[in-house]
């Protein structure tokens, strides 16, 4: 099958061992090295008839595979499935390492790939802080960061 193709790599296997409908081939063209952004960056050709697309996160291993690397410095977007399916052309960038990766790659493609952090305080405290900082300008939006609530004195009563 390599033969049909003069530049790029075939890999094709079933998904789920035992399904041979399930089974999908990726193609790799215009492979271009970008050693300026320290990545490799190409078009990738899904073929899966019989399965309406793959996800990202299958592409991302067997690209991995592919180009003997780890899948968490692959990007993975743009995919359009063909008139009829069975087919989904998209482009994929394989970084050199995670800080170039994030170094270069746009802050939303960065929030669909990597890790999610957790919100810190409620929803409640989240409105109440975007308010607070409404009130006041420059350095203090920053420094009013965390939701703490300023405690009030108490007079205490001396005994005698």
């Amino acid at each position: 099958r390599s033969s049909d193709l003069s530049s790029g790599i075939n890999a094709e296997w079933p998904l789920r061992p035992g399904f041979e409908q399930d089974m999908a081939t990726i193609r790799t063209r215009k492979f271009f090295t970008n050693r300026i952004l320290n990545r490799r960056q190409m078009v990738v050709d899904v073929i899966h008839p019989g399965k309406p697309n793959m996800s990202k996160n299958d592409l991302k291993e067997k690209l991995a595979t592919m180009y003997r690397t780890t899948a968490d410095v692959i990007m993975p977007f743009g995919f359009k499935t063909d008139f009829g399916g069975g087919r989904s052309t998209g482009f994929a960038l394989i970084y050199d390492n995670l800080d170039a990766l994030k170094k270069v790659e746009p802050s939303f493609r960065l929030k669909r790939f990597l890790a999610k952090e957790d919100k810190k305080g409620g929803r409640r405290q989240r409105k109440e802080l975007k308010n607070r900082k409404k009130k006041v300008k420059g350095k203090k939006k920053t420094e009013m960061g965390s939701c703490k609530r300023k405690k009030k004195k108490v007079p205490t009563a001396t005994l005698r």
